[in-house]
């Protein structure tokens, strides 16, 4: 068996309608009720608008496309497939897939595929000093502060771009000793964060999983939107 690879034309954002027509080529008794199964189930993790409607995306359905192959070919069990699922979603190649099986690319979203990335690169202490313009001693000053961190001397994506603001910050005669107070700001919000979505990280399923991460970086996002508001509102009441 060899998933489709065509190339599908259409919305990037589908409704559950356009999902059932993508799919009833081949999968003709495939129906609305069994898709959000399969999203109860953990399978996929469509995004939700403000008002709670599902927005299904191409990788939602290449997702769909290989669950319901390797349950029609092959007769695998939901939990074998979220399995396979798992270990794509964390870059990693799956193990024991039945023969005749390719994977597509597309099976995994551009966003997860880009954190998946992110995730995944560390750097050397040169490369971090190179891609993010950072002095020695400002690097020194950063992690005695406590606002990057390295791990047996390599450093991930978020040190780079924490080096890469502060190096500009810098600029701006704004040193990492004056910074901190924006350490204390991050653990407090995270703190905010944590507990609205406590609700559904005490569900141990994959679905309120997906759903609590999903449900965090909104309201993360929410916190910098309001964040910036406030101290531009600061600013604006300033005498220039």
């Amino acid at each position: 068996m060899v998933m489709a690879h065509a190339q599908r034309r259409g919305p990037q954002v589908l409704n559950i309608g356009e999902v059932l027509g993508q799919l009833s080529g081949d999968f003709p008794t495939m129906t609305a009720s069994k898709i959000r199964f399969l999203e109860e189930k953990g399978l996929i993790t469509p995004r939700r608008t403000p008002a709670g409607y599902r927005q299904y995306a191409e990788s939602d359905v290449e997702r769909l496309r290989f669950v319901l192959s390797l349950q029609r070919d092959q007769y695998l069990p939901l939990k074998v497939i979220k399995d396979y699922l798992d270990a794509i979603d964390r870059g990693e190649r799956p193990e024991n897939l039945p023969p005749g099986v390719v994977v597509s690319p597309r099976i995994v979203s551009d966003e997860m595929a880009a954190e998946l990335a992110r995730r995944g690169r560390r750097l050397t202490e040169e490369q971090l000093r190179t891609e993010s313009g950072a002095s020695v001693p400002l690097l020194e000053s950063l992690l005695s502060f406590g606002l990057i961190g390295h791990s047996q001397g390599m450093f991930d994506e978020h040190a780079l771009q924490v080096a890469r603001a502060c190096v500009q910050l810098e600029g701006h005669g704004l040193e990492p000793r004056h910074l901190r107070p924006f350490q204390a700001a991050a653990e407090r919000e995270f703190g905010l964060v944590e507990r609205a979505v406590a609700p559904l990280t005490s569900r141990k399923d994959a679905a309120s999983q997906a759903r609590a991460a999903e449900a965090a970086r909104e309201i993360s996002d929410l916190c910098l939107s309001l964040h910036r508001a406030l101290v531009q509102d600061h600013i604006s009441r300033m005498d220039f």
